[in-house]
């Protein structure tokens, strides 16, 4: 089997220098195709304070069919709703995922709403892409003694069709980081590492909101509660040893849902009074009858911040996929260019093209 890596495409996209919403970054885009055949990107604008907007820009491409540029059509989404702001003025609208799902006959998009009491999960709507309509937080049932609700939650993205639930229903699948108290990336890198899931719980949960026909036959969907709570991936290497999070919205391909996630590791320059860490992405393949069952996962990373715009920046050392584009347009069905924030700075792009078999 040939190496599963993703070829650099470059960089696509810089903060304006004269826009002062765009001074803090523009990084962690998603990332669909509209039903005019464009290819239409979501980024997060930051201002030097961390006040994060959603916006909207339209891919260019160069004649060899390679995202080139991107045209800035305005804003999809910024902090309004009270799950949105928080005290002192701040608040954010961050690293959206957009998925268009089949069943409901829309676009949803799931974002991080900055909370007065944290990073939670919010969603909105659209058919057209351009015009957005808030849904609300994302509401959850209990898992055991676990209230999701009240705890920090992040990187949620859906799938475009129904999936199977424990109980055999078909469902909207969410995945999903839960932040878990004691389970930060610094609060995991100054502790032993433990793979146990009762004792680390910063890893990719699946749960499942069920669809009613009628219920969604509106302008307007109002999802019900998530349930079901499955957690379906944990670290399990050195690279992503502190925590591993959903990324790109899963695909179908032919070997199963398809989608690339992020893996955190300590930096060698991290030090117990200063902890510095490493962003990478991986690989992951779920079983197409059941996305609960894993039947592939990279043993390494397939993208490393190795550049200087990858290296340097608001934050040093990450890359952060969070869009996926199947290439259908230039009869490439087997090629996938992946959208991923660089450095939390600006917006790099890669390309994955699918092997012949997998081991």
């Amino acid at each position: 089997m040939e190496a599963l890596k993703l070829k650099r495409l470059g960089t696509l996209m810089e903060p304006d220098v004269n826009n002062p919403m765009e001074a803090g970054g523009v990084l962690n885009p998603a990332a669909a195709r509209g039903k005019d055949g464009n290819l239409y990107l979501f980024p997060r604008i930051a201002t030097k304070e961390n006040y994060s907007r959603i916006g909207i820009v339209k891919v260019l491409f160069n004649d060899a069919g390679d995202p080139a540029a991107v045209e800035r059509l305005g804003i999809a989404l910024e902090p309004e709703a009270d799950y949105e702001k928080r005290p002192g003025g701040g608040g954010g609208c961050e690293d959206p995922r957009v998925t268009y799902v089949e069943p409901l006959e829309r676009y949803i998009m799931t974002y991080t709403a900055f909370s007065p009491d944290g990073p939670r999960i919010a969603m909105a709507q659209s058919q057209d892409l351009l015009n957005w309509k808030r849904l609300g937080l994302a509401t959850y049932r209990p898992y055991e003694n676990i209230g999701f609700n009240n705890i920090n939650n992040k990187d949620a993205c859906v799938f475009p069709m129904q999936i199977p639930s424990p109980h055999g229903h078909r469902a909207l699948g969410m995945l999903h980081r839960p932040l878990f108290p004691g389970t930060s990336p610094e609060e995991n890198a100054a502790h032993s590492w433990d793979k146990m899931i009762d004792q680390h719980h910063e890893s990719i949960w699946l749960s499942y909101c069920h669809i009613h026909p009628e219920k969604h036959e509106t302008e307007k969907w109002h999802p019900a509660e998530f349930t079901s709570h499955r957690p379906i991936a944990v670290p399990a290497f050195d690279w992503e040893k502190i925590k591993i999070g959903s990324g790109t919205p899963p695909v179908m391909t032919r070997f199963g849902w398809m989608f690339i996630y992020h893996g955190v590791q300590p930096s060698p320059q991290s030090t117990p009074e200063k902890q510095q860490l490493i962003y990478s992405a991986g690989l992951m393949f779920l079983s197409a009858n059941d996305p609960y069952d894993i039947i592939f996962r990279s043993l390494e990373p397939i993208l490393t911040p190795t550049l200087p715009e990858e290296k340097v920046g608001i934050i040093a050392d990450v890359v952060f996929p969070t869009g996926i584009d199947q290439r259908n347009d230039i009869g490439m069905p087997e090629r996938y260019d992946i959208y991923y924030g660089m450095a939390d700075s600006r917006i790099g792009v890669a390309r994955l093209d699918l092997p012949e078999s997998l081991e």
